[in-house]
């Protein structure tokens, strides 16, 4: 499929999307929204990847934020199906069965933290900077900030940053607990590349497991989690990847996990 926004590489069950308006600083705009949900469609239905990688274009920025000019001239209810759109389309991102890593290699402000708050991790230049910037245009995040920010970094925290509207550096990011690791500018795409390869030998099985119960963990109590977690245990330990990586061990070697969600 052909795009005008982002760009998309599969290579070794790794797909890489990249927001690709550099002229914008890959501002999110409604036709961007439009085919990164086209694109998720995809990956979410292509069995041969096991993870996603999204960047953006040039070392200015992962996405600056909402397209100003475009927001600028919606209404009440144009802004109110432009902001269900990016909800909708974040929410299919965070939902992905698969690993989702944000390589934020500049700026990520407003609905740009909000897109990487939806991945599962993020790893960060030295030189990004986040921030939902948003109060001081009158308005407040729209794309999911209020809820995500709050589940990872606590009431406080979240609510300091959105009623400052401050923008923080990538190591401040990290010692708040929204980035994992930071890494020089030059290295950041190798360093993700490297964890993505890793994720990637992994079971599909156990990967949609896992992500499926540790995001359960932010939504019910711990007898509910550990409820869902064991249903969870119980269908991987039926799953070839399961019986293969069993023998590995018994028989000291390495798995290869070659299973699918039925096999």
């Amino acid at each position: 499929m052909n795009y005008e926004n982002i760009t998309l590489n599969v290579e070794s069950g790794i797909a890489t999307l990249v927001f690709n308006r550099p002229k914008a600083l890959n501002a999110l705009n409604d036709a961007l929204l439009t085919e990164l949900s086209k694109a998720l469609d995809l990956i979410g239905a292509d069995p041969d990847i096991r993870v996603l990688i999204l960047t953006g274009s040039g070392d200015k920025a992962f996405i600056a934020g909402a397209d100003i000019s475009e927001l600028a001239t919606l209404n009440t209810l144009q802004g109110r199906i432009f902001t269900k759109k990016g909800q909708d389309t974040i929410s299919k991102l965070q939902s992905l069965d698969i690993p989702v890593i944000a390589a934020v290699n500049g700026f990520a402000l407003g609905g740009g933290s909000e897109m990487a708050l939806a991945c599962d991790f993020i790893y960060a230049s030295e030189t990004a900077k986040f921030g939902l910037p948003e109060i001081t245009l009158g308005i407040i995040p729209g794309f999911g900030g209020t809820q995500r920010l709050t589940k990872l970094i606590g009431k406080n925290m979240a609510k300091e940053m959105i009623f400052t509207g401050k923008i923080i550096s990538a190591a401040e990011a990290k010692d708040m607990g929204m980035v994992n690791k930071v890494c020089a500018p030059e290295a950041l795409m190798d360093d993700v590349l490297k964890t993505a390869r890793s994720i990637a030998t992994k079971g599909r099985v156990s990967l949609r497991a896992a992500k499926y119960t540790i995001n359960a963990a932010q939504d019910v109590e711990i007898k509910t989690g550990c409820n869902i977690e064991l249903d969870a245990f119980s269908i991987c330990l039926a799953s070839c990847d399961s019986k293969e990586g069993t023998q590995a061990f018994l028989e000291k070697r390495k798995a290869e996990f070659k299973g699918s969600y039925t096999s």
